[in-house]
């Protein structure tokens, strides 16, 4: 049966965007829908993980982003203080994205920071639109903003999806072999699966845990009232009013979260009642321009208890919802839809097997439970952290208060923000599509990583001899790795040209590196999926079409 389109993508935000941007790259023919205007009024995620700028990097696009948000020279520390304009308590110092490169650039192979791409501090409210342009530039994409998906039937062979404009029109009935739902933590497509969401719902705690006030503002004097060097993001860690605060540009946009307390939940929080709330939090009164407000809950841990059903899948906040410690929940979005766009292509252009779109779900979910996990871990650390009632005291008292905070403080943040055991540690172990060497996982450690190539895992890093990055020499499909220059790939080759799906040959036995890529990959072959994980690895290229076939998600 011929459908308008391949995939329907409901939800239009980082999620559904770069999947729009996964699946045009392949020439898959996709739809996004959204009932918003377009993309984000205002500041969500403001920390983008050094693994989905690698994304972004294989999408094309990382650069536009790594030019967006604080200016170069600007630093991305994060401060702790007792009230904004009080004292310092403790500060952990990152780099200005003018150095990200040069780090990158002098980082070791097997180093835990061995990647092309630093970690990025940049506001979604910027991101979306570069991934929305594009997802825009390929012909098989379509984006829809203001037009609100009203139901869904799941036909078996198919999918058919009715849509109207927000501001009112016809009805259309839309139909593709496959619908996503990255429609949001409230998802209407998971509802209508009747998918519940399972983990812990109102967590509670002195800070996120609980109703929080979101400003997003202006301000022309706010560093004038800092006493703190300049910083990425601000904690104020007092008795009164627990918050923190993100520079947006750097140079007069802000966003400001402060949790509500129980008398406060029942407030009407306007305009002017957000400016005190503020200014209790700065300690000094400043430009405060309001530019938009809202009411979010903190103390989720929360997973779907199936990634989907049939030919309807879940991603993003519709699959797994978080408090936001780590800037995990939209990171953990992104490797989603990487996870899932090639799955999909694979399943709609007929070189995937039934099991692929199966393995997306038994793949992801395990990696939005632990991530949740750690997002939790984190926010009991600094929202559980009761401070002395004497840190904004003056005299000895205060200076003791203090100085104990900034121990504690200082020794969180080295854990909330060196994260490279999260953030590249993800692994698909035991997976159907996947063919292990017996070798034992690594231990998923947060703030260490040792580049491997155990299959499932993510593909180890190398600067080329010519100074180019692996990552950009690999294939939007496979990529077969030819390490020692004597290994056969025409079975390979043969077993690709048998199953239909793209397979790309690279030969690093004839890249100046070949020592190095043995070191890391321990094998003379290694059979890289089109997300950047190693599907297997090995010496002997008999099986190949067996891999191969398994890897495409044939049984």
């Amino acid at each position: 049966m011929s459908h308008a389109f391949d995939v329907i993508v409901a939800g239009g935000g980082p999620a559904g965007l770069t999947l729009a941007n996964e699946l045009g790259l392949r020439g898959v023919r996709c739809v996004v829908l959204d009932q918003k205007e377009s993309t984000t009024p205002a500041p969500q995620a403001n920390a983008t993980q050094a693994r989905t700028m690698e994304h972004f990097r294989r999408l094309g696009f990382a650069s536009e982003i790594r030019a967006l948000g604080l200016p170069p020279d600007y630093p991305t520390d994060v401060a702790y203080l007792t009230r904004f304009s009080g004292h310092e308590l403790a500060r952990f110092r990152m780099p200005a994205r003018a150095r990200t490169d040069a780090i990158a650039r002098s980082s070791v192979s097997g180093g835990a920071w061995s990647t092309p791409e630093m970690p990025h501090r940049c506001s979604q409210l910027f991101i979306e639109p570069v991934i929305r342009r594009n997802a825009e530039k390929y012909p098989s994409v379509s984006v829809r903003f203001s037009t609100r998906m009203l139901d869904f039937v799941d036909h078996g062979t198919h999918v058919s999806v009715r849509v109207e404009p927000v501001a009112g029109g016809p009805i259309e009935t839309l139909e593709a072999a496959w619908l996503v739902g990255c429609d949001g933590s409230r998802s209407p497509i998971r509802y209508a699966l009747g998918i519940e969401m399972a983990g812990e719902g109102k967590i509670e705690r002195d800070f996120l845990g609980g109703r929080m006030y979101a400003a997003y503002f202006a301000s022309s004097d706010l560093y004038q009232h800092l006493k703190a060097d300049r910083a990425w993001m601000y904690w104020t860690i007092n008795r009164g009013r627990r918050s923190l605060m993100a520079a947006i540009d750097g140079k007069e946009t802000f966003v400001f979260h402060t949790q509500l307390s129980a008398e406060e939940s029942a407030e009407t929080i306007d305009a002017e009642r957000g400016q005190a709330l503020f200014e209790q939090a700065m300690g000094a009164r400043c430009d405060f321009r309001l530019i938009h407000g809202a009411i979010w809950h903190a103390g989720y841990m929360l997973v779907a208890q199936s990634y989907g059903r049939g030919r309807v899948v879940l991603a993003g906040d519709a699959a797994h919802l978080f408090t936001p410690t780590g800037g995990l929940g939209y990171n953990t979005a992104v490797d989603d839809v990487a996870n899932l766009g090639w799955k999909l292509a694979g399943a709609v252009q007929g070189w995937g097997g039934a099991g692929l779109i199966d393995s997306y779900r038994t793949e992801r979910r395990p990696i939005g439970l632990r991530n949740t996990s750690r997002a939790r871990a984190f926010a009991d650390s600094i929202g559980g952290y009761v401070p002395s009632e004497s840190i904004e005291a003056d005299g000895p008292a205060g200076e003791a208060a203090r100085a104990h905070a900034g121990d504690y403080l200082l020794d969180h943040a080295r854990r909330e923000f060196n994260i490279p055991g999260i953030t590249f540690g993800v692994r698909y172990d035991g997976s159907a599509i996947v063919t292990g060497d017996g070798s034992p996982p690594p231990e998923d450690v947060i703030n260490d990583y040792r580049p491997n190539a155990i299959p499932g895992g993510r593909t180890p890093h190398l600067w080329l001899a010519n100074g180019e990055s692996l990552y950009d020499h690999l294939g939007i499909g496979f990529t077969l790795l030819r390490i020692d220059a004597a290994a056969d790939t025409t079975r390979w080759q043969a077993a690709a040209d048998k199953i239909g799906c793209p397979l790309k040959i690279l030969d690093l036995s004839a890249n100046g590196c070949a020592a190095e890529a043995a070191t890391l990959y321990g094998a003379a072959l290694a059979l890289i999926r089109p997300d950047q994980h190693v599907a297997w690895r090995g010496d002997d290229a008999q099986a190949a079409r067996t891999i191969l076939a398994r890897a495409c998600g044939h049984a």
